[in-house]
C-alpha cells in the first residue's frame, strides 16, 4: 500500500532516490519473524545521513543480531514532507516501507543543534506524539544519542531517553534490556525506570527542574530511585571492528567515498572544541586493521576512493609509513586516499603528496586564530613560519588552491586580532604570487565562535551580532583581492546555535513552537528564518542573550552538569583561567598527564582488559 502511494508522489519530488532504499549492501530482514525493531533516524537530508560515520556502525552492530532489525530513515525535505501529508502516509522506514509507528524503538542521532526541528518534523509525519509524557505503550521509544546528548536538556521534553557517549557497547546492553522485558509486556512509566539503570542512560522525566528568580538553575532533583544524580558518558575501551559492507548510496552524498576510522578521540585540547573534550581518550586501530578494513571496503563497495578519519589524523601514530604502505599495496587500483584534519607543518604536505592517485583539488589549513595572542588563548599555537613553510610547500608542490579556517568571536579576541587574520591571508597569497606561471586560490572561512557545554570556553560570552557584522567588515576590507574568496557565517545562525547548546530545559517549548511555526531544516540557509526564532522566544519569555550573550559564573549550576563527559569541571575550570592568562597546556601523548580526569576511565580500562586477557 505504502509503495503503491508512494509512486504517486515521487516523480514529483527531488531526488527520489532519498526515499527509495534498496541500495547496495542495505538489510531487508524478515519482518514477521524478527522480534526487536529498530529505526535508526538522522535528521537531515539522505545526502548527510548517509555520510555520517555513527549510522552506518549501528545499522551493521544491530543487523548482525539474528533477532533484530534495524532500518534507516531520514529527514524528508519540503517537497517530500508536503507529498507525504497530502497523500496520507506516515514517515517509514527505507527498507521495509513500515510506518515508523510500527517500529519498537526510533532512535535518534543528534549531532547538530540546527536539526532539532526536524526531529519534531518526522515524529509528525511518522504521526507520533511530539511529547514523551503523551506518549503510551502502543507507541514506540524514542530515544536520542550522539554528542547532542551531552546536553540534552532543550530536547528532553521530547525524548523518552538519552544514550551518553558512545553506543557500541551501551547498544547491545539496551537490546538485552529490551529482549528481557519484551514477553512481559511492562508499562512504559516501569520500563523507563529500568531503563535508568543502565550506565550511559538518561531518562529526562525521573527528574524536577527548579528554576531561580533570576532564571538560573536552582537544582535538578530525581524523582526516583533508579535516577542517578549524575550520568557517566559510555566509552568502549577498544574501538570495535570497522564497518567494511556500509550500504553504497544510488546518489551522490556528501562524503561519496569509502571511510575507515583510524583514532577516536584528541588529546590537543584546544579550547573551543567539544569534540576533542566528548571524545577523549584517544584510542588507535593498528596499522594492519586498517590495511584489511581498506581491502573489504574495496571489495563490497566498489569505491576507487578511501578516507582515513580521525579528528587529528597527522597524530596516528605511524601515519607516514601507513600511507607509503597503501601507497606501495594500491598503486595498480589508482585508488585515492584522503586524509582530513592534518596539521599545519610541511610534513603534511609531504604526506600528501606521497598519496596514492593523488588529485590536487586543494588543501585545507585551520589555524583558526589571527595572532600569537589569541593561539595561545584557545590553546591552538601555530607559528606563523609554520603556516608559511606549510603553504610554501604546498605551492612548490603545485598544490594553488588553499582552504583556511579561521573563528570570530574568540573570548578575549581584540580588532587587531582580526587584523592579523587578514595579515596572514595577505603573506600566504603573497608566497602562492611568486610561484612562476600560477596564481594561487584561497578559500578563507570564518566562523563565529559557539560557546559549547564541556569545554573550557563553556562559561564563556559569545559576541553580539553587531561585534560579530564589525569583526567580518573588517575582514571584507581587509582581503579585497580576485585570488581571496572570503566566506563567513550568518552571526544570527551562531547565535542560534549557541542558544540551543547551552539550552535548559524551558527551550523545549521554544523548540515546539518554533516547529508549529514552519522552522524546519535550520542548517539550510534557503530555509533558514530566524524571526520564526524570534517570535517562538518571545512567546514563551525567553531572552536569547539569556543563553548566548552572557557571561557565566563558575560557579553556576548549569543545566548539564548532570552529565559526566569524563573530563573533569575542575580541569575545565583550570582550563579557563589559564585561557585568561594565555598559558598553553601541552599537549599530553607527548608530555606530561594534565589530569583531566579520563586517567580514571584509562586505570579501569587496563584493569578490564588485564581481566579479559587473564580469562582467555
Amino acid at each position: 500500500m505504502v509503495m503503491t502511494q508512494l509512486n504517486k508522489v515521487l516523480y514529483r519530488v527531488t531526488k527520489p532516490a532519498r526515499y527509495t532504499g534498496g541500495e547496495w549492501n542495505s538489510i531487508v530482514k524478515d519482518w514477521d519473524r524478527t522480534a526487536l525493531k529498530i529505526a535508526l533516524a538522522y535528521p537531515d537530508l539522505y545526502e548527510i545521513g548517509m555520510s555520517n560515520m555513527a549510522l552506518p556502525i549501528l545499522y551493521d552492530l544491530f543487523n548482525r543480531q539474528p533477532d533484530v532489525l534495524a532500518e534507516r530513515v531520514f529527514a524528508p525535505w519540503g517537497d517530500m514532507a508536503a507529498a507525504l501529508r497530502m497523500q496520507g502516509v506516515s514517515l517509514f522506514g527505507l527498507e521495509s516501507k513500515r510506518p515508523l509507528q510500527d517500529f519498537d524503538v526510533i532512535g535518534f542521532s543528534l549531532g547538530y543543534e540546527l536539526t532539532y526541528t526536524n526531529v519534531l518534523n518526522m515524529l509528525d509525519l511518522a504521526r507520533i506524539p511530539l511529547l514523551a509524557k503523551e506518549r503510551d505503550e502502543s507507541y514506540p521509544l524514542v530515544i536520542a544519542g550522539g554528542s547532542g546528548a551531552l546536553n540534552p536538556e532543550p530536547m528532553a521534553d521530547f525524548f523518552d531517553c538519552f544514550v551518553v557517549g558512545e553506543g557500541e557497547e551501551a547498544g547491545l546492553e539496551l537490546l538485552d534490556f529490551l529482549r528481557a522485558r519484551a514477553p512481559k509486556r511492562v508499562p512504559r512509566g516501569e520500563l523507563l525506570r529500568q531503563m535508568a539503570t543502565i550506565p550511559g542512560v538518561y531518562v529526562p522525566g525521573l527528574y524536577e527542574i527548579e528554576y531561580q528568580t533570576d532564571g538560573l538553575l536552582k537544582a535538578m532533583t530525581p524523582l526516583a530511585a533508579e535516577a542517578k544524580p549524575m550520568i557517566q558518558r559510555r566509552l568502549v575501551s577498544r574501538l570495535p571492528p570497522p564497518v567494511t559492507r556500509p550500504v553504497v548510496p544510488y546518489i551522490e552524498v556528501v562524503h561519496d567515498r569509502g571511510a575507515v576510522e583510524i583514532q577516536r578521540g584528541c588529546s590537543r585540547g584546544c579550547r573551543f572544541c567539544q569534540a576533542g573534550s566528548i571524545y577523549r581518550p584517544v584510542r588507535e586501530r593498528s596499522h594492519q586493521e586498517i590495511l584489511q578494513a581498506v581491502d573489504e571496503l574495496i571489495a563490497n563497495c566498489g569505491y576507487d576512493e578511501v578516507s582515513l578519519v580521525s579528528l587529528s589524523t597527522s597524530d596516528y601514530h605511524g601515519i607516514d609509513a601507513l600511507v607509503s604502505e597503501m601507497a606501495r599495496r594500491y598503486q595498480s587500483r589508482n585508488l585515492a586516499v584522503s586524509l582530513p584534519s592534518l596539521r599545519i607543518d610541511s610534513s603534511s604536505v609531504k604526506l600528501v603528496d606521497a598519496l596514492p592517485a593523488r588529485r590536487k583539488t586543494g588543501l585545507t589549513l585551520a589555524p583558526e586564530a589571527g595572532s600569537p595572542r589569541m593561539q595561545c588563548v584557545i590553546n591552538k599555537v601555530i607559528p606563523e613560519e609554520d603556516l608559511m613553510q606549510t603553504a610554501a610547500a604546498a605551492f612548490a608542490r603545485g598544490w594553488m588552491n588553499l582552504k583556511l579556517y579561521f573563528m570570530l568571536g574568540l573570548p578575549g579576541e581584540t580588532m587587531e586580532d582580526v587584523e592579523g587574520i587578514a595579515r596572514l591571508v595577505q603573506k600566504v597569497n603573497a608566497l602562492g604570487r611568486d610561484v612562476p606561471g600560477r596564481r594561487p586560490q584561497l578559500r578563507v572561512s570564518v566562523s563565529t565562535f559557539v560557546p559549547k557545554p564541556h569545554t573550557p570556553f563553556q562559561w564563556a560570552a559569545q559576541d553580539t551580532a553587531v561585534q560579530i557584522e564589525a569583526k567580518q567588515e573588517v575582514l571584507r576590507q581587509g582581503l579585497r583581492r580576485r585570488s581571496v574568496k572570503l566566506s563567513w557565517s550568518d552571526p544570527r545562525t551562531s547565535l542560534l546555535e549557541a542558544v540551543l547548546s547551552r539550552g535548559d530545559r524551558r527551550l523545549g517549548r521554544v523548540i515546539h513552537r518554533a516547529w508549529q511555526l514552519g522552522a524546519t531544516f535550520d542548517a539550510w540557509n534557503e530555509c533558514f528564518d530566524f524571526d520564526k526564532w524570534r517570535q517562538a522566544l518571545a512567546e514563551c519569555d525567553l531572552d536569547p542573550a539569556f543563553y548566548a550573550y552572557r557571561q557565566r559564573s563558575l560557579d553556576e549550576l548549569l543545566p548539564w552538569g548532570h552529565i559526566d563527559a569524563g573530563v573533569t569541571t575542575g580541569f575545565l575550570k583550570r582550563e579557563y583561567q589559564r585561557s585568561l592568562k594565555g598559558e598553553i597546556t601541552p599537549d599530553c601523548r607527548c608530555q606530561p598527564c594534565s589530569t583531566c580526569g579520563l586517567q580514571r576511565w584509562q586505570a579501569e580500562c587496563r584493569q578490564k582488559l588485564i581481566s579479559m586477557t587473564s580469562t582467555g
